[in-house]
């Protein structure tokens, strides 16, 4: 088949479309984990095409969408700081925090800059310009952009660059989905596996699924034809009654995964005791951060003191005492009304959100659902009138 073209022809979605209405007996909840098969399943209509078979939950796999308000609170903290340079994805700039987002940071004279390569770090630190700087990366992605971080890591190891900070916020794709199933609210009968995620990691980081949980779980790949495999294969070991871990995206996903790309992040990175998830609150052993070995490059380390001081303050703000700066302050705070979280958990639509369109729309989003290219309530604004 062609890389991506036979992957999108419509008589073989139709045709596909055909065998899993005949196969599926009743309505299935399945939950795509990845917020680039969110947007495949609205882009194509998928969820229309199946919509009195398949019900599609959209889960937590948005990097972006999952990061707290508490996370960008300190990367405002950070950049507050002089001589600091903060690099960030795209997406990250307009997420909201408690009080403000990166974006609006640069626009009252942060040095907060945009980067679309994890080398762009390197540039800006060898610069003669920021030679006095710390440049700090706020990290982030699931186990997909991981080895990127840590192969940036071991560069700037190798020139001997020494004014890069590591502002770590990796997470972890199996931590925030046994969340789900261990809450015992949800009527899941399946799950789409992320691709990306599984080309490093393999097929075996979801054996809990079948095997702790008795449910589904089948990697897709991002073409309609790949999303509609994967949801046959589910509705199979549905009515065979035999859960399982399947591949339906065997041209990319090996079952051991990319060995070279494990063994670089597990150089560089351990686990973290927990982790605190947007929708989920702290999730044990869900995030990475760096080995103590390398906490010069660490920037909570460098930055501890500081950020201790912003959580004091925070805390005494929500006791209603003020800070050193004569201000209350309660960071860490989430817009009430927004139904981000509860999307991510699957237990919500982005159309059901009061704010969805209204208040809040990509160009002035309220939650971080609607600012990422991954994010549900995007996906759903975005293909909205299709």
């Amino acid at each position: 088949m062609e890389l991506y073209s036979d992957f999108k022809r419509k008589d073989e979605i139709i045709r596909l479309t055909s065998i899993i209405g005949s196969e599926v007996k009743k309505t299935l909840n399945i939950m795509e984990i990845c917020g680039g098969h969110t947007h495949s399943i609205m882009k194509y209509g998928l969820n229309t095409l199946l919509k009195d078979k398949i019900n599609f939950l959209h889960g937590p796999g948005c990097p972006v969408c999952v990061m707290p308000v508490g996370r960008i609170d300190e990367a405002i903290e950070i950049a507050d700081s002089p001589g600091v340079i903060l690099a960030v994805y795209g997406d990250m700039m307009r997420v909201p925090g408690t009080e403000s987002s990166l974006i609006k940071e640069r626009a009252k004279g942060k040095d907060v800059r945009m980067i679309y390569s994890p080398l762009d770090i390197i540039k800006i630190a060898e610069n003669n310009a920021n030679k006095g700087k710390k440049i700090v990366f706020f990290a982030i992605g699931f186990e997909t952009t991981t080895p990127m971080t840590a192969a940036l890591l071991e560069e700037i190891i190798s020139r001997r660059i020494n004014n890069v900070l590591f502002h770590v916020n990796h997470v972890l794709v199996p931590p925030p989905i046994n969340a789900i199933l261990d809450s015992g609210d949800n009527s899941i009968d399946g799950f789409i596996c992320p691709g990306h995620v599984s080309v490093m990691t393999g097929s075996g980081i979801y054996t809990d699924i079948p095997d702790k949980y008795n449910k589904a779980a089948v990697i897709a790949g991002f073409e309609p034809y790949d999303i509609l495999s994967g949801v046959l294969l589910i509705a199979r070991q549905i009515n065979e009654g035999r859960p399982a871990v399947e591949i339906a995206y065997k041209r990319a996903v090996k079952e051991s995964g990319n060995k070279k790309a494990q063994a670089l992040v597990n150089k560089y990175f351990t686990v973290r005791n927990e982790f605190e998830w947007r929708g989920f609150g702290n999730i044990p052993k869900s995030g990475l951060k760096l080995r103590d070995e390398f906490k010069d490059f660490d920037a909570e380390y460098a930055f501890k003191d500081k950020l201790k001081e912003s959580e004091l303050s925070s805390k005494a703000g929500a006791a209603g005492k003020t800070g050193r700066s004569g201000k209350t302050r309660r960071k860490g705070k989430e817009n009430a009304v927004c139904k981000c979280a509860e999307i991510l958990r699957g237990k919500s639509k982005p159309d059901d959100c009061p704010l969805f369109g209204k208040t809040c729309t990509p160009e002035e989003p309220v939650g971080a659902c609607m600012v990422s290219f991954e994010g549900a309530c995007a996906a759903y604004y975005k293909y909205r009138n299709f």
